[in-house]
C-alpha cells in the first residue's frame, strides 16, 4: 500500500505538493536541508542547492552539528556542511512540485516553500560476510521528504 499521507493538513487552490519516499540517502543531511529551504522561494532554494552541489556554498548545520567544522560564507552560523547526494535529491522534489503547481494553474515564479520535512524511512537490514563463518549487520537508511508550496502575490 501506498504511503500517500502528508505530516501537514495543508490545503487550497493555491497548494501544490510532492513527496519522495525511501531515498538512500542521509536522514540528518535531509532534516537540515528541510530546515533551510523552508519560507524561502522555489527559485531562490533551487539556485542555492545547486551551489551546494557544487561546493560553493554550505548548508548550515544547527541541530546535527557535533563535530562539524565550520565554513566560509555562513551568515548568522559557522557550522556547515555540503551534503551533495541529498541536495539532489531535494532539487528533483523541488522540480517535480514546480511541475505538480503548474498542472494545477498556478504562477512558477510566484512559489513559495510553506511546508518542509523530512522524516526517516524504512531501514534495509543485511549482512557483511566476515572471515570464519561471521557477519556483521549492516543497515542503510532511507528518507521521506515531502514539500508543499503556496502561490503568493
Amino acid at each position: 500500500m501506498a504511503r500517500t499521507g502528508y505530516s501537514t493538513p495543508v490545503s487550497g487552490e493555491t497548494v501544490a505538493r510532492g513527496k519522495a519516499n525511501e531515498l538512500p540517502i542521509s536522514p540528518k543531511h535531509a532534516m537540515e536541508i528541510a530546515r533551510f529551504i523552508r519560507n524561502k522561494k522555489t527559485g531562490e532554494a533551487v539556485a542555492y542547492l545547486e551551489e551546494v552541489i557544487s561546493a560553493k556554498k554550505a548548508i548550515p548545520f544547527r541541530k546535527y552539528n557535533r563535530k562539524v567544522a565550520h565554513k566560509r560564507g555562513l551568515s548568522g552560523w559557522d557550522a556547515g556542511r555540503y551534503p551533495r547526494k541529498a541536495s539532489l535529491a531535494y532539487v528533483r522534489l523541488i522540480h517535480s512540485v514546480t511541475k505538480n503547481a503548474e498542472y494545477l494553474g498556478l504562477d512558477t515564479g510566484n512559489l513559495r516553500i510553506i511546508h518542509a520535512a523530512a522524516n526517516r524511512g524504512r531501514g534495509f537490514e543485511g549482512m557483511f560476510p566476515r572471515a570464519m563463518g561471521r557477519a556483521t549487520p549492516k543497515r542503510r537508511e532511507t528518507v521521506n521528504i515531502e514539500i508543499v508550496v503556496q502561490e503568493v502575490q
